[in-house]
């Protein structure tokens, strides 16, 4: 009779172990339960995370859920994990957004109202100040993917200069301390990022060329959360509004939110077929 008691009491025990097990959620599931805004890594981790929190603030109020700052090791890397759904706002410059919107089912929210320019910088003080000065030099990049390193492929393209070598590096910090080092001659970056530099470091570079305005940092919204484009697009807004929006904005200088017309991602077409290759190729 004892046995039997132990066994049924062991029984249960081991039955409402199991269920416990079953409806907790491992810790997997729980980081799943966050919503993922994905930054394109146009900085350093830490920088990116600390920048975005205002954003991360006013869509968690919005939502009334975790929301979480996350980035990749370099576009490419972003661009693969927004196509593979990892995101559900991805944040990226608008040839990755174009290619997101037309084969991933990322659908546009909106942009910053700042321009997005491509530059290429060099030291100040050092022997490279000329177009024809770079050739037989080594250039920096960002990486395959990113919308700076692609309009300056073209441009390097365009001069015709002959032996150059393209480097790819992690940030636009890095770009700027090589060049300092004497490590290369020259680099891409965007303006903004550029503009982002200690001024100290600013102020030891100089501007060989600078490309036309494109479209820059576009949000878009994963296919799957539908349902909330308006609720969010509203909530951003808002925020912009806000003292804190407005501290945002002026430290980053982004100059506010703005909508997004899918012509502006459609005229971005011809290089997200690029990171299209890129992706294919597996770099």
């Amino acid at each position: 009779m004892t046995k039997r008691l132990f066994a049924r009491l062991a029984a249960l025990c081991s039955a409402m172990l199991c269920g416990l097990a079953a409806t907790a959620p491992s810790p997997a599931q729980a980081e799943e339960q966050a919503f993922r805004i994905g930054i394109a890594p146009h900085t350093s981790a830490r920088v990116i995370i600390e920048q975005y929190q205002p954003v991360r603030r006013a869509v968690e109020a919005a939502l009334g859920r975790p929301v979480e700052i996350v980035t990749a090791p370099d576009f490419t890397a972003f661009a693969r994990r927004a196509v593979e759904q990892e995101y559900d706002i991805a944040v990226t410059t608008g040839h990755q957004a174009e290619m997101l919107r037309k084969d991933a089912g990322y659908l546009p929210l909106l942009t910053y109202r700042s321009d997005f320019r491509a530059v290429l910088v060099t030291a100040a003080k050092g022997p490279y100040q000329t177009v024809q000065s770079l050739a037989g030099t080594t250039v920096l990049g960002l990486s395959p993917s990113s919308l700076v390193t692609l309009w300056g492929q073209h441009w390097l393209a365009e001069q015709k200069l002959p032996n150059i070598q393209l480097r790819y590096v992690s940030a636009a910090d890095s770009v700027a301390q090589l060049i300092l080092a004497g490590d290369a001659s020259a680099g891409f970056m965007s303006l903004a990022n550029r503009a982002k530099l200690a001024p100290e470091v600013q102020a030891q570079l100089s501007t060989i060329a600078e490309s036309r305005s494109m479209a820059g940092r576009v949000y878009m919204l994963n296919g799957k959360q539908a349902a909330l484009a308006e609720p969010l697009r509203k909530a951003l807004f808002a925020f912009g509004e806000t003292a804190e929006g407005r501290t945002y904005f002026d430290a980053n200088q982004l100059g506010g939110y703005r909508p997004v017309a899918d012509e502006e991602l459609e005229a971005m077409e011809p290089l997200a077929d690029e990171v299209r290759s890129v992706l294919k190729a597996g770099k």
